[in-house]
């Protein structure tokens, strides 16, 4: 008995696989995701694949519906002709037979003249809401998930589109939608065992859901990761595939630092520390929904099938390691509240993060020095004359009688964090870490370490930024691991 037979007498359980952009951006990246699907799918008993919009398909949409609503309808319909012309090409380079390209085309057409017909709302009404561009934005994987099945229908695969507005349950927070689990899985299971059962392929677009009652929202950019985790969850995957390209999850950016490398494997809490601090590795709230049921989740390359890729589960690989990874994030501010009259005052720090969460800024590092004279935190830099106002304003008392001197912001920083589950209890990796720093004279503004101990980030004017993730990476990451 050969192994492809042995495969199909014990085939493993239940796959879900993940397409990006980039892996669906053109035929010949069609071509090698149907070839990647046809290979697996005598090997899994149930396959389950997710898809992107086309490559660059979102911020077309994007752009289409702005121009809309800033009056320019014909800018706003070339685009989404330009659009309709690269999913046409597609379709007549990827489909022999005229029927079945007339059958694709003409699916395809109506949602172009869906997506038209509120590009054309949205001009008249000059009314852009973030519920009307979920509805636009939604359309790229859509399209996707209709060709993408068609391909696989042609060459042999039983598969169907599934728009994941029809089982992924979120609330109202349009364009960073929040999945309500238990009602989501409720209708994941209502729709996909019945097309395992008729070894069916479902091609589910990514990114896209809907509210309680009906209406699409979006899961944030990146967010079709998302979809294959809340599938691979609700379906009790046995793992979750997510096809890019490149070979995995690497140790920093290769655009930064030449010498980065993939990470064969990686934990759960290692990989949402690098989302979290800027690694485009996969949306921040991937692990959430694998972690609870330990379904490991291989981040893989469409291009290079051939290299294993990167393996991210719960059991750390190298407990006395050192640093697994390097993040960087830019376009930062560093917001300081500041004044000896804060000590001991109770509900300062309280009052100043409600101020924050008003204007809806995301915090993503606090530090505060022990004498409590001071409050520092880092915002994204658009949000900075906002936040300031809003805390001086929450402040004024406490600013006209002096208990706080200042609310003042430092612009241009950036976040580098050093992140790795061998950090902690290891002796030694902070010294060396900022032995770094120091040696190359680039100034630390503000440290912040999270009680996990699982990465340790710094505030650096935005121009060392660069050179502190190479060095850092080329002393404590390939010399000290």
């Amino acid at each position: 008995m050969d192994a492809h037979q042995e495969e199909m007498i014990n085939p493993l359980g239940t796959l879900v696989m993940k397409f990006g952009g980039s892996s669906v951006g053109g035929s010949g990246a069609l071509r090698n995701a149907h070839a990647i699907v046809s290979g697996q799918y005598s090997r899994w008993e149930n396959l389950a694949v997710v898809v992107s919009a086309m490559g660059g398909t979102t911020d077309a949409l994007i752009e289409s519906a702005r121009s809309a609503f800033s009056g320019n309808l014909g800018a706003s319909l070339d685009i989404i002709s330009e659009l309709k012309r690269k999913h046409q090409q597609a379709i007549n380079e990827l489909f022999s037979d005229s029927e079945r390209q007339q059958k694709i085309r003409e699916e395809l057409d109506g949602l172009f003249a869906s997506l038209e017909a509120l590009c054309g709302g949205i001009h008249i009404m000059g009314e852009l809401t973030p519920r009307g561009m979920d509805a636009v934005v939604s359309h790229g994987e859509r399209l996707m998930a209709r060709l993408f099945s068609a391909l696989l229908q042609q060459n042999g695969i039983p598969a169907e589109a599934v728009d994941a507005n029809r089982m992924i349950v979120t609330d109202d927070s349009f364009q960073n939608a929040r999945p309500l689990m238990e009602k989501t899985c409720q209708k994941v299971n209502d729709v996909i065992p019945s097309l395992f059962s008729r070894r069916v392929v479902p091609v589910v677009t990514g990114f896209i859901a809907a509210t309680e009652e009906g209406i699409t929202s979006t899961l944030g950019r990146g967010g079709s990761d998302f979809t294959a985790a809340l599938l691979g969850h609700c379906i009790n995957a046995d793992e979750v595939w997510t096809w890019t390209d490149v070979d995995g999850v690497m140790s920093a950016d290769p655009r930064i630092v030449p010498a980065a490398r993939v990470i064969p494997r990686i934990t759960y809490n290692e990989v949402s520390e690098m989302a979290y601090f800027g690694a485009k590795v996969l949306h921040p709230s991937t692990m959430r929904p694998v972690v609870d049921k330990n379904i490991p989740v291989w981040v893989k390359n469409t291009f290079n099938t051939n290299h294993p890729g990167t393996c991210i589960r719960n059991e750390p690989v190298n407990s006395q390691g050192q640093v697994t990874a390097i993040t960087l994030i830019r376009g930062l501010c560093l917001v300081n509240v500041e004044g000896r009259g804060m000590l001991g005052v109770p509900g300062i720090a309280a009052r100043t993060f409600s101020a924050v969460a008003r204007q809806k800024a995301s915090v993503l590092m606090i530090s505060q020095s022990s004498s409590e004279q001071s409050i520092c935190f880092v915002i994204p830099a658009e949000m900075m004359e906002n936040v300031i106002r809003a805390i001086e304003d929450e402040m004024a008392f406490e600013l006209a009688r002096k208990d706080i001197d200042r609310v003042w912001a430092q612009p241009d920083v950036a976040i580098v964090t050093a992140i790795g589950e061998g950090m902690r209890r290891t002796p030694g990796v902070s010294a060396r870490l900022f032995g770094v720093l120091g040696r190359e004279k680039i100034n630390v503004i503000a440290i912040a370490q999270g009680s996990s101990e699982y990465s340790i980030s710094i505030v650096l004017d935005a121009s060392d930024a660069d050179r502190a993730v190479r060095e850092i990476h080329d002393e404590v990451v390939i010399n000290g691991s």
